[in-house]
């Protein structure tokens, strides 16, 4: 591992707590290692207006990743690189949705967020939008081995989670892991010295890659297994402890 100048942080499960805040003792350990000139980016599965308030409360003026690693910002508002899915495969997805009707599903767009309670109009005009994410939730677990089993036989797609009851697809090949590598050509600096954080399948990617990967003590279990370490839950301010005692060392 080299010197850390960069930190990837997961959001949901991560950066925030179960009441979706930033602890003050993550804002202050994050405050300080902006101070120490280490870059703090937000990789999260979120779309960007969402995770933008979070980043205007940290004042965070650089490199954010967003859905999944489907958008690179060179900073807020300031896109670098967006990976879309085909509208053909998002028809696909949401009939399969249509068949397990008790499954929740929701679908990011450029244009912006569709649900199973508000979808496009007309419903079958996938054309109209620029798609870039789908995802289903339901806690029928046999529900989600058939999503799981039926989609992923097509290919062509990544399937990641960001909690035990959903799945997320992202076209091939695009992860956060993926969208960190594009982040360290940008800013000339190696995997090596980037530390990466998160909590679910969709984290396991960039943190068996980065120089430093750190599963949440709230992770699912295949993602501590991945990581270099595993540290205290997003409600005992893991980031803090983080950058703390492994970024700054004290």
């Amino acid at each position: 591992m080299g010197t850390i100048k960069l930190i990837a942080l997961d959001m949901d499960g991560t950066l925030l707590n179960e009441m979706q805040e930033i602890s003050s003792e993550n804002a202050e350990w994050i405050q300080k290692a902006l101070d120490a000139d280490i870059m703090v980016c937000f990789a999260t599965g979120r779309g960007f207006q969402s995770a933008l308030p979070y980043a205007e409360q940290l004042k965070l003026d650089m490199p954010m990743i967003t859905v999944n690693g489907g958008e690179i910002w060179r900073r807020p508002h300031v896109l670098h690189k967006r990976s879309l899915m085909p509208a053909a495969t998002i028809k696909k997805l949401h009939e399969v949705a249509l068949r397990h009707e008790e499954t929740w599903f929701w679908a990011y767009a450029v244009e912006g967020i569709f649900n199973k309670e508000r979808w496009i109009e007309p419903s079958d005009s996938y054309d109209s939008q620029h798609w870039l994410k789908f995802g289903y939730f339901t806690e029928d677990t046999e529900m989600l081995d058939r999503i799981y089993k039926e989609v992923s036989s097509w290919g062509g797609m990544e399937i990641t989670n960001s909690s035990p009851s959903n799945w997320e697809l992202n076209p091939e090949g695009v992860t956060k892991a993926s969208a960190l590598r594009e982040l360290c050509g940008v800013l000339s600096i190696d995997m090596s010295q980037v530390a990466a954080m998160g909590d679910s399948l969709n984290d396991i990617a960039m943190i068996r890659e980065a120089g430093l990967g750190v599963a949440m003590g709230n992770a699912q279990d295949v993602v501590k297994d991945a990581a270099d370490a595993v540290t205290v839950t997003n409600n005992e301010h893991a980031v803090a402890h983080l950058i703390r005692d492994y970024v700054l060392k004290g």
